[in-house]
């Protein structure tokens, strides 16, 4: 498919942080700068910047006219849950890239039942470090358990819990092993994360269905290698995205 073809794509720019340092209002200026998208309709693909930035979009994309006024199903790889319930704060932020999946959820925006978290692994602080996620609803495929049942096996129980509800696609680079990508904030090295011809089969798990947005977060060009691999992954994995969107919208306009 080109995307290009089957759909109107436009680059619109960085949401402004006049305060950079204040984790809590940026939230809200992301929030109110992707209230501006879905109210146009546009379905939207970021790249951050900290896995924080996923609160502030769906906050205003979950219960949206976008989303059919529904709650967001998550599609999410990543290493870590980020429904770290059990720490406070995170380097003093509450709307923190720990505590998004959490606090999403609390407020309706994300049904927890119909979203999938895939490729946990690592070493966290506390060795209950799974359980508020299982306690919010969220189905959950560690990396040891993917390895296990397989790609094919995972897709299939994919599609089946995204259905037919908008869906939201958050990946975090950290969900791939560091060999094919090094630039990212929160490395997981004690255990091997997906190549990305596993990332990429668990992104289609995604294709034919009502994606209303994604996001590619955690890249660090300062950590990247020579060669910017990891960039050069990012770039892939969000055109994937915009590819699987743009073919839905072209399927639609026929």
């Amino acid at each position: 498919i080109d995307p290009w073809t089957a759909a109107k794509i436009a680059d619109i720019g960085d949401v402004p942080f006049p305060r950079a340092n204040d984790n809590e209002d940026c939230i809200e200026r992301i929030t109110a700068f992707y209230q501006n998208i879905a109210k146009a309709g546009a379905r939207p693909v970021s790249i951050g910047g900290d896995h924080s930035i996923t609160g502030g979009i769906v906050q205003a994309l979950g219960g949206s006219e976008l989303a059919g006024g529904q709650p967001v199903s998550f599609l999410h790889l990543d290493a870590h849950t980020d429904v770290f319930t059990k720490v406070d704060h995170f380097l003093g932020a509450q709307k923190s890239a720990a505590h998004w999946g959490a606090y999403l959820a609390d407020q309706g925006k994300v049904d927890p039942s119909r979203s999938t978290q895939i490729g946990l692994r690592g070493h966290p602080r506390t060795l209950d470090w799974l359980q508020p996620s299982y306690e919010y609803g969220y189905n959950i495929v560690t990396m040891r358990e993917f390895r296990a049942r397989g790609l094919q096996d995972v897709v299939a129980q994919t599609r089946n819990i995204l259905g037919d509800r908008p869906v939201y696609i958050t990946f975090d680079l950290d969900c791939l092993d560091p060999t094919i990508a090094p630039g990212v904030s929160n490395i997981e090295a004690s255990e091997k994360g997906f190549d990305i011809d596993e990332a990429m089969g668990l992104l289609r798990a995604a294709r034919g269905l009502n994606i209303i947005g994604g996001d590619v977060v955690c890249m660090m060009p300062t950590k990247d290698s020579p060669n910017n691999i990891t960039a050069l992954t990012a770039s892939a994995v969000m055109f994937e995205m915009i590819s699987m969107i743009a073919e839905n919208i072209g399927r639609s306009a026929a």
